[in-house]
Formats: C-alpha cells, structure tokens, sequence
C-alpha cells in the first residue's frame, strides 16, 4: 500500500530539497498529496517544486508558505537555485494564504494517514500546529530534518540550520504530542554526501535532469551534495536505513546567540521523540536511486 506524504520544504537554497522531492515523485510507494513551501522568496520555492513535478507528469498541489520566522529577522530570504528555473516548464500562480490551510484540510481529512515530512525552517509547522492543536494527534507520522543530537562528527556546529530559522517555531514542533516523532540530524545526514561529478553521472532519469540544473548553481559554491533532506525521505519507506533511538528533544530558547539549539536525552520514563544515531550510506543510495 501508499504511504500518504506532505512535503514541507525550502527547497531552493541546499540543493538536498530537491533531491529530496524528486525522490518522493519517483517512489511508486508515495502518494504525495502535496508540497507546501517555506522561507524568503516562497513562491520560487513554489515554481521549483512545480518544475520537478511537471516532469514527474504528476498534479500535486503546491502552496507557497510562511516567508518570515514568527519572531527573528529572517536568515534565508533568497532562493539562489530558482535561476536555473527558465529552462524548465513551471506553474507562475500559485495560491496565497492557504498553506497553513491546506495542511490543516488535508490532515483532517486523512487521520491517522498522512506523514507529515519538514525538511525547512519549522515556520509553517510550527503554526499550524498552534492554530490546531489537534494536528499532531492526527498525523501517522513527522518526520524532520532537523537538529543536531550528538557531538559524534567531527566539526559539526552546535545548531543546524532548519532549527536556528525559527526557533521559536521549532519549540513549539518538539512540543507537539505526535504519535510518532521522528528527527534525522547532522550526526547522520552529513555521513552520507556525494561529490559533483559523482552526482552528474547518476542524473541520467528525466527526473533528475532539472535537479542536476539546480544543482549546477549550488555547485557554484560547494563541489559536493550532502542527503540531508532525501535520508529523512527513505527512511519513511525503508526505516532499515537508520538507526533510532527513544527519547526526548527540547529545544534551547532562552539563551539568543544559541536558539534553536536542540539537546537529546533517552534517560527517560516517557519519551516523546526518536532519533537517528547511526546511518548505513550504502543502503541509503542503494534505495534513493533505485527508484529512478
């Protein structure tokens, strides 16, 4: 059976989104019911996503979201890969005001059946979330790129960036009483990366062929991809992929220069998270590119 999928993305800042959407347009097991886009410039994010999924001859409803975090001067307010845009068919119009709306619906209207994915800044959910307090309690499942919760990689920062977008908003994420909560952050997704010319031979798929465009102009300033965002992706359909422990996630606010910092303790009687601590890369891209 299908497996019901939101995608909530930032897609056109790391290329990883849209690696990340391209994958779930391919996978036969997604029923992706739509994709709602978050941070600065919105609506490029929007056609960029309606790009990949014109390619995949797929309708899926695409809702520009939230541009601004709800309480700190916004970090990411471009989105430099919608340059590659005019080579591509998009859809321009898209709906305003309505993301938070969508999402709301079409949970609602499939309780206890949509996988909720965040692989941005947590603004959109974080709202959602506040204006239904019910959501979290109706999804199957969230599932987030986000966080940082061990100090196993050598070099990895204290926050990552999704969190430290809107850490208010990621407060209120971690909040939520989901059923089933799950993260994947540096300590793994940065184990599993690609360089340039590694990547250009693999984008031989149509699908792939508009990512690779894409990923020319974040080429322009790294000369390799990091999964973050499609390891978070996989393992909805291949949880084999990571390892996952029990926990709990809180989310630092008080102290501003490290807001958004995520701390991680499974020494608990009641934990209301899980977290990817180890990852097999082998078997991630065995089943990323097995779709294509």
């Amino acid at each position: 059976m299908s497996i019901k999928v939101i995608l909530d993305t930032d897609i056109g800042s790391d290329i990883d989104d849209a690696v990340c959407l391209a994958y779930l347009l391919a996978q036969p097991e997604c029923e992706l019911l739509g994709v709602t886009t978050v941070s600065g410039e919105a609506d490029k994010r929007a056609m960029m996503a309606s790009a990949l999924c014109k390619i995949a001859d797929k309708n899926v409803p695409i809702f520009p979201g939230v541009e601004h975090p709800l309480l700190i001067e916004a970090q990411q307010p471009y989105a430099p890969q919608a340059a590659a845009l005019d080579k591509w068919e998009h859809d321009t119009v898209f709906p305003h005001g309505e993301a938070i709306e969508f999402l709301r619906q079409t949970i609602r209207a499939n309780p206890g059946e949509v996988v909720l994915l965040g692989i941005g800044p947590m603004t959109n959910l974080g709202l959602l979330f506040s204006v239904d307090p019910e959501i979290p309690a109706l999804l199957k499942q969230l599932v987030l790129m986000c966080g940082v919760f061990t100090d196993t990689v050598a070099g990895s920062p204290e926050r990552e960036w999704n969190a430290l977008n809107d850490p208010h908003a990621t407060h209120i994420v971690y909040q939520a009483p989901v059923r089933y909560h799950r993260s994947l952050g540096l300590d793994v997704t940065t184990r599993v990366t690609m360089n340039a010319n590694q990547f250009r031979e693999k984008c031989s798929a149509p699908l792939l062929r508009p990512v690779l465009d894409f990923a020319n102009v974040w080429f322009k300033k790294s000369d390799q991809i990091t999964f973050h965002d499609p390891l978070a992706a996989t393992t909805i359909f291949n949880p084999s992929i990571c390892t996952f422990i029990p926990g709990t996630v809180e989310v630092e606010l008080a102290n501003t220069e490290l807001a958004g910092k995520t701390y991680w303790t499974t020494n608990n009687s009641s934990p209301r998270h899980e977290v990817a601590l180890d990852v097999h890369p082998e078997r991630f891209f065995e089943e990323y590119f097995r779709v294509f």
